[in-house]
Protein backbone atom coordinates (compact mmCIF):
# COMPACT_ATOMS: atom_id res chain seq x y z
CA UNK A 1 0.00 0.00 0.00
CA UNK A 2 2.74 2.26 0.42
CA UNK A 3 4.79 1.35 -2.78
CA UNK A 4 1.55 2.03 -4.89
CA UNK A 5 1.39 5.15 -3.00
CA UNK A 6 -2.21 3.81 -1.88
CA UNK A 7 -0.73 5.40 1.58
CA UNK A 8 -0.34 8.80 0.20
CA UNK A 9 3.12 10.23 1.47
CA UNK A 10 2.63 12.57 4.36
CA UNK A 11 -0.32 10.86 5.43
CA UNK A 12 -0.31 9.93 8.91
CA UNK A 13 -2.20 6.19 10.11
CA UNK A 14 -3.31 5.26 13.43
CA UNK A 15 -2.63 1.69 14.00
CA UNK A 16 -6.40 1.55 14.76
CA UNK A 17 -7.05 2.50 11.47
CA UNK A 18 -4.59 0.45 9.80
CA UNK A 19 -5.66 -2.54 11.78
CA UNK A 20 -9.30 -2.00 10.28
CA UNK A 21 -8.05 -1.71 7.00
CA UNK A 22 -5.87 -4.56 6.68
CA UNK A 23 -8.15 -6.37 8.72
CA UNK A 24 -5.68 -7.67 11.20
CA UNK A 25 -4.60 -7.51 14.74
CA UNK A 26 -2.95 -4.52 16.49
CA UNK A 27 0.31 -6.36 17.24
CA UNK A 28 1.01 -7.49 13.75
CA UNK A 29 0.24 -4.31 12.58
CA UNK A 30 2.74 -2.55 15.23
CA UNK A 31 5.70 -4.90 14.54
CA UNK A 32 5.04 -4.23 10.55
CA UNK A 33 5.30 -0.16 11.49
CA UNK A 34 8.81 -0.61 13.04
CA UNK A 35 10.04 -2.60 10.19
CA UNK A 36 8.75 -0.05 7.89
CA UNK A 37 10.23 2.44 10.00
CA UNK A 38 13.66 1.07 9.50
CA UNK A 39 13.10 0.82 5.87
CA UNK A 40 12.43 4.98 5.97
CA UNK A 41 8.74 4.65 4.52
CA UNK A 42 6.96 5.61 7.80
CA UNK A 43 7.75 7.96 10.93
CA UNK A 44 6.37 7.19 13.97
CA UNK A 45 5.01 9.68 15.31
CA UNK A 46 4.02 9.59 19.36
CA UNK A 47 0.43 10.01 20.18
CA UNK A 48 -0.40 9.98 16.51
CA UNK A 49 0.54 6.89 14.37
CA UNK A 50 3.08 6.39 11.90
CA UNK A 51 3.02 8.93 9.14
CA UNK A 52 4.09 7.92 5.45
CA UNK A 53 7.30 9.32 4.45
CA UNK A 54 7.85 11.70 1.94
CA UNK A 55 9.20 10.30 -1.82
CA UNK A 56 12.66 12.40 -1.46
CA UNK A 57 14.88 12.27 -4.75
CA UNK A 58 18.17 13.95 -2.83
CA UNK A 59 17.68 10.88 0.10
CA UNK A 60 17.23 8.64 -2.71
CA UNK A 61 20.60 9.61 -4.52
CA UNK A 62 22.32 9.26 -1.32
CA UNK A 63 20.67 5.88 -0.61
CA UNK A 64 22.00 4.63 -4.14
CA UNK A 65 25.55 5.55 -3.23
CA UNK A 66 25.67 3.04 0.04
CA UNK A 67 23.13 0.58 -2.50
CA UNK A 68 25.77 0.97 -5.03
CA UNK A 69 28.46 -0.67 -2.81
CA UNK A 70 26.03 -3.06 -1.28
CA UNK A 71 24.75 -4.48 -4.75
CA UNK A 72 28.20 -4.85 -5.63
CA UNK A 73 29.37 -6.72 -2.72
CA UNK A 74 26.34 -9.34 -2.68
CA UNK A 75 26.91 -10.07 -6.37
CA UNK A 76 30.46 -10.73 -5.91
CA UNK A 77 30.07 -12.87 -3.12
CA UNK A 78 27.09 -14.47 -4.40
CA UNK A 79 29.32 -15.27 -7.23
CA UNK A 80 32.02 -16.82 -5.49
CA UNK A 81 29.80 -18.31 -3.03
CA UNK A 82 26.88 -19.77 -4.50
CA UNK A 83 26.12 -23.62 -4.21
CA UNK A 84 25.15 -25.28 -7.34
CA UNK A 85 21.45 -25.78 -6.88
CA UNK A 86 21.79 -21.89 -6.30
CA UNK A 87 23.31 -21.23 -9.31
CA UNK A 88 20.64 -23.49 -11.55
CA UNK A 89 18.24 -20.78 -9.45
CA UNK A 90 20.11 -17.76 -10.75
CA UNK A 91 19.91 -18.97 -14.19
CA UNK A 92 16.07 -19.68 -14.10
CA UNK A 93 15.89 -16.21 -12.62
CA UNK A 94 17.74 -14.42 -15.81
CA UNK A 95 15.75 -16.02 -17.87
CA UNK A 96 12.47 -15.26 -16.18
CA UNK A 97 14.29 -11.49 -16.08
CA UNK A 98 14.70 -11.85 -19.56
CA UNK A 99 11.54 -12.54 -20.82
CA UNK A 100 10.09 -9.59 -18.64
CA UNK A 101 8.35 -7.50 -22.28
CA UNK A 102 4.64 -6.81 -21.11
CA UNK A 103 4.46 -7.18 -17.23
CA UNK A 104 3.29 -4.75 -15.14
CA UNK A 105 5.22 -3.16 -12.47
CA UNK A 106 4.09 -4.66 -9.57
CA UNK A 107 4.67 -7.91 -10.74
CA UNK A 108 7.98 -6.94 -11.74
CA UNK A 109 8.61 -5.56 -8.05
CA UNK A 110 7.32 -8.33 -6.17
CA UNK A 111 9.58 -11.01 -8.34
CA UNK A 112 12.38 -8.05 -8.40
CA UNK A 113 11.93 -8.45 -3.85
CA UNK A 114 11.78 -12.44 -3.78
CA UNK A 115 14.85 -12.52 -6.58
CA UNK A 116 16.96 -9.89 -4.45
CA UNK A 117 16.40 -11.44 -1.27
CA UNK A 118 17.68 -14.47 -2.71
CA UNK A 119 20.63 -12.84 -3.76
CA UNK A 120 21.62 -11.78 -0.89
CA UNK A 121 21.16 -15.15 0.64
CA UNK A 122 23.36 -17.14 -1.75
CA UNK A 123 26.17 -13.99 -1.04
CA UNK A 124 26.39 -15.35 2.71
CA UNK A 125 26.77 -12.39 4.41
CA UNK A 126 23.71 -11.94 6.89
CA UNK A 127 25.31 -8.31 7.31
CA UNK A 128 25.34 -6.78 3.60
CA UNK A 129 21.38 -9.04 3.52
CA UNK A 130 20.14 -6.54 6.26
CA UNK A 131 21.59 -3.35 5.47
CA UNK A 132 20.61 -3.73 1.73
CA UNK A 133 16.79 -3.94 3.08
CA UNK A 134 15.74 -0.69 3.48
CA UNK A 135 17.37 0.65 0.32
CA UNK A 136 15.60 -1.99 -1.79
CA UNK A 137 12.31 -1.10 -0.26
CA UNK A 138 12.78 2.73 -0.93
CA UNK A 139 13.53 1.30 -4.63
CA UNK A 140 10.88 -0.38 -5.00
CA UNK A 141 8.30 3.06 -4.06
CA UNK A 142 10.51 5.32 -5.98
CA UNK A 143 10.25 3.00 -9.16
CA UNK A 144 6.86 2.16 -9.08
CA UNK A 145 6.21 6.43 -8.35
CA UNK A 146 8.30 6.70 -11.51
CA UNK A 147 7.65 3.99 -14.01
CA UNK A 148 3.63 5.24 -14.31
CA UNK A 149 5.63 7.98 -16.88
CA UNK A 150 8.87 5.94 -17.99
CA UNK A 151 7.29 2.63 -18.30
CA UNK A 152 10.65 0.66 -18.63
CA UNK A 153 10.61 -2.39 -16.72
CA UNK A 154 12.46 -4.35 -19.74
CA UNK A 155 15.23 -2.04 -19.58
CA UNK A 156 15.24 -2.84 -15.24
CA UNK A 157 14.81 -6.16 -16.12
CA UNK A 158 17.01 -6.92 -18.39
CA UNK A 159 20.26 -5.69 -16.15
CA UNK A 160 19.00 -7.68 -13.53
CA UNK A 161 19.28 -10.45 -15.35
CA UNK A 162 22.83 -9.69 -16.40
CA UNK A 163 23.82 -9.90 -12.90
CA UNK A 164 22.03 -12.83 -12.00
CA UNK A 165 23.84 -14.54 -15.35
CA UNK A 166 27.43 -13.49 -13.72
CA UNK A 167 26.61 -15.32 -10.53
CA UNK A 168 25.10 -17.92 -12.22
CA UNK A 169 28.61 -18.21 -14.02
CA UNK A 170 30.98 -17.40 -10.92
CA UNK A 171 32.45 -15.09 -12.93
CA UNK A 172 33.05 -12.55 -10.02
CA UNK A 173 34.23 -9.36 -12.30
CA UNK A 174 31.36 -9.97 -14.66
CA UNK A 175 28.96 -9.63 -11.35
CA UNK A 176 30.61 -6.58 -10.28
CA UNK A 177 30.49 -4.95 -13.88
CA UNK A 178 26.91 -6.02 -14.29
CA UNK A 179 26.31 -4.71 -11.11
CA UNK A 180 27.77 -1.23 -11.27
CA UNK A 181 25.81 -0.65 -14.98
CA UNK A 182 22.76 -1.38 -13.07
CA UNK A 183 23.39 0.85 -10.13
CA UNK A 184 24.21 3.13 -13.19
CA UNK A 185 20.92 3.27 -14.86
CA UNK A 186 19.24 3.12 -11.39
CA UNK A 187 20.95 6.94 -10.67
CA UNK A 188 20.50 8.30 -14.10
CA UNK A 189 17.01 7.35 -13.31
CA UNK A 190 16.48 9.24 -10.15
CA UNK A 191 18.39 12.36 -11.56
CA UNK A 192 16.51 12.14 -14.47
CA UNK A 193 13.53 12.43 -12.23
CA UNK A 194 14.62 15.60 -11.11
CA UNK A 195 15.39 17.25 -14.58
CA UNK A 196 11.88 16.39 -15.47
CA UNK A 197 10.77 18.41 -12.59
CA UNK A 198 12.20 21.40 -13.27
Amino acid sequence: MIVTLELKPGTVWSETELSERLELGRTPVREALKRLEAEHLVEIVPRSGAKVTQVDVMQQILMLEMRRELERLIAVSASRRATPEERNKCIQISRYFEGMRDINVMEFLRYHYEAKRFLAEAARNPFAAAAIVPCHAMSRRFYYLHNRVIHDVPVAAKLHANVFEAVALGDEPRAADASDKLMDYADELTRRTVLTRS
